[in-house]
């Protein structure tokens, strides 16, 4: 996964895959912790960008 958008969508597929049967609720449950601590550190590095007046983008959050 390389962006944001990757992450939404492994979400997605990992989430039908436990609603199928698919793939163990625990193990769903550390991949949705995991990606919940990875977007915590974007919204801790926006929160930064923001107070220092940085404008630059995030290239993880770019969509293309």
């Amino acid at each position: 996964m390389q962006n944001i958008t990757g992450l939404r969508e492994s979400l997605t597929d990992n989430y039908e895959k436990m609603k199928k049967g698919e793939m163990p609720i625990k193990l769903g449950k550390e991949l949705t912790n995991t990606a919940g601590k990875i977007i915590q550190s974007l919204k801790v590095e926006l929160d930064y960008k923001q107070f220092m007046e940085d404008r630059e983008p995030l290239p993880y959050l770019e969509t293309k």
